[in-house]
């Protein structure tokens, strides 16, 4: 019989940065946040969701030997690095980002009036100091709705983004009193990061801005209580 093992991580109990012009809420240790218990999960080592207020942003800085991912949940996203990629980044799109040997790299929201709220998520890559690269895709909403839209794989298929790990990213957009499956296949695991709305993992109850870590292998099912938009990472066990 396949056993599954679901641990919340509330919102409430991520770490938090507030200034004038940011506020960052982290899944996992960053910055200034600091909590041994949550150092990652697998390879997924960041998620950090930033509202970032309009014109105001991180002036460039550098990376090296991560996989990074910025997905645009409202407003726009305005991109420049080191290897002349200069992108805006909107709902629908995602963005990837090999930091390798090096690479630096500022964002800025786009819009002199409106917010913009987006994920950026770290992804330990399976090999060091590889040539840096960019790659940014639109993915049209629809084809998240009531189903799950891959838009990050280790391989590219479905004309998803490709990365250096072992890792998943799928994206939904789900529909009150729907219910979606996704299926874990022995040695795998999952986090679940919901964005929007309330819903239930396997009965277990989440908000926006909950995670779930997921072990063992069998089906998730996810139900929305309401419209509900959310990210799924497919990982490595």
């Amino acid at each position: 019989m396949d056993r599954m093992d679901i641990i919340l991580h509330p919102s409430r109990e991520r770490g938090r940065t507030r200034l004038s012009w940011l506020d960052s809420r982290h899944s996992f240790s960053f910055g200034h946040y600091y909590e041994p218990r949550r150092m990652g999960f697998g390879a997924l080592r960041v998620i950090n969701e930033d509202i970032v207020a309009p014109g105001a942003g991180f002036p460039p800085h550098s990376h090296a030997n991560m996989e990074i991912v910025s997905i645009v949940l409202a407003g726009a996203l305005a991109h420049r690095d080191s290897l002349g990629s200069s992108d805006t980044i909107q709902a629908g799109d995602v963005q990837r980002m090999c930091a390798g040997s090096g690479i630096e790299h500022s964002e800025y929201n786009a819009s002199q009036t409106e917010p913009v709220h987006f994920l950026q998520i770290w992804i330990v890559p399976q090999r060091q100091d590889r040539t840096p690269g960019y790659a940014q895709r639109h993915f049209p909403l629809e084809q998240r709705d009531n189903r799950w839209c891959l838009v990050v794989s280790p391989d590219g298929r479905d004309d998803s983004l490709s990365i250096d790990q072992q890792a998943h990213i799928h994206l939904t957009r789900l529909d009150a009193g729907k219910t979606l499956e996704h299926a874990l296949e022995p040695g795998q695991r999952a986090w679940l990061q919901l964005t929007r709305g309330r819903a239930r993992l396997n009965g277990h109850p989440l908000a926006a801005g909950d995670g779930a870590a997921v072990c063992g292998s069998g089906v998730l099912l996810l139900e929305a209580d309401s419209p509900v938009e959310a990210c799924l990472f497919q990982l490595q066990a």
